[in-house]
């Protein structure tokens, strides 16, 4: 799962000065299930970093990976720099997994 993996390399982005921060539209309370719950039963266990809950859809609607008809999100990967400019945008549909190597 990405989202682990992303974890269990934060070093690597921090040794280049990259911050990694998670989103989904899922409640906070679905997260704090999954952080909880540890991953050899499933969870994600520990995260090295935040997970933001984007409950009103704003953040995916602004980032254009929300598909409204659907009511789900497409994983999107975004490179924001310290100036705030978007320099590489990733998005794959749900069953599509991407690799950290590749970021």
């Amino acid at each position: 799962m990405e989202i682990i993996a992303f974890s269990d390399r934060i070093e690597e982005f921090r040794a280049i000065n990259t911050e990694v921060v998670g989103c989904s539209v899922d409640s906070v309370f679905t997260h704090l299930a999954w952080i909880n719950t540890p991953r050899k039963e499933g969870g994600l266990g520990r995260l090295k970093y935040p997970l933001l809950s984007d409950l009103n859809h704003q953040i995916a609607k602004d980032y254009g990976v929300l598909l409204e008809n659907e009511g789900h999100t497409l994983r999107g990967l975004f490179i924001i720099d310290d100036k705030g400019t978007l320099r590489q945008i990733t998005m794959n549909d749900q069953p599509v997994g991407r690799s950290v190597d590749e970021t």
